[in-house]
């Protein structure tokens, strides 16, 4: 039976190394928003809950919840971006 022949490798463009594939760290103001974020949105529903439903924005009745949530949310969502 014959044989098939090997195929040839074609040169391709050298691939970046590990060194230039390493990502930036964030800026400095990342971590303070992205944990400013976090304990914003804690605090937002706390009061909420302390004030029976008074405070942050009257109006908003129990859709504060969901905007607490939403902001600490946001915080939660950068720590995937994260990078020491």
């Amino acid at each position: 039976m014959p044989e098939s022949k090997p195929r040839k490798k074609t040169a391709r463009a050298a691939q970046p190394t590990s060194a230039t594939q390493a990502h930036k760290p964030n800026p400095v103001w990342f971590k303070p928003v992205m944990f400013g974020l976090m304990i914003l949105g804690l605090l937002w529903i706390i009061t909420f809950y302390i004030s029976e439903g008074q405070l942050p924005v009257r109006d908003w009745a129990s859709w504060n919840i969901v905007a607490g949530f939403g902001i600490a949310i946001l915080g939660f969502l950068m720590t995937t971006r994260w990078r020491s």
